[in-house]
């Protein structure tokens, strides 16, 4: 399997997106009664969007997730 070399931008972009799955499972995996809806805080989606427009990634989802599954082939 090849290995990516990723720019900082586009590193940026994956750890970025990673860290927002990550709060998106903590969000669902919240209490079972629903009481509270699940919530992203706007922080983690704004870093997000910023690091993949920094990226050139912004609207180029098939080339951003190519990179992800290269980068991280178990997400």
């Amino acid at each position: 399997m090849p290995t990516a070399v990723l720019t900082d931008r586009e590193r940026t972009a994956v750890q970025a997106y990673l860290r927002l799955l990550h709060t998106v499972r903590a969000a669902f995996d919240g209490p079972p009664d629903g009481a509270r809806p699940p919530l992203v805080p706007p922080a983690v989606l704004v870093e997000a969007e910023q690091a993949l427009a920094r990226a050139g990634l912004a609207g180029n989802e098939e080339a951003f997730f190519e990179l992800l599954r290269e980068w991280c082939p178990d997400r």
